[in-house]
């Protein structure tokens, strides 16, 4: 994940909030980012918007 390859791996809490924080969320495209377990996680402007993002970028929402 972020955390890991920012060096930090144990800090996944902070890069969740500092995504959940982003003032630009299109822009800085934090909609891509998953939970370790694969599922979607939260997003600041909600799920559907997220997996509808995801959906015009290609990506299959099973």
């Amino acid at each position: 994940g972020i955390a890991r390859r920012i060096g930090k791996p144990k800090a996944t809490r902070a890069v969740g909030n500092a995504l959940g924080r982003n003032p630009i969320p299109v822009f800085v495209p934090c909609h891509r980012v998953s939970r370790s377990d694969v599922t979607l996680g939260g997003y600041t402007g909600g799920l559907n918007i997220k997996e509808h993002l995801l959906s015009l970028e290609g990506v299959r929402i099973s």
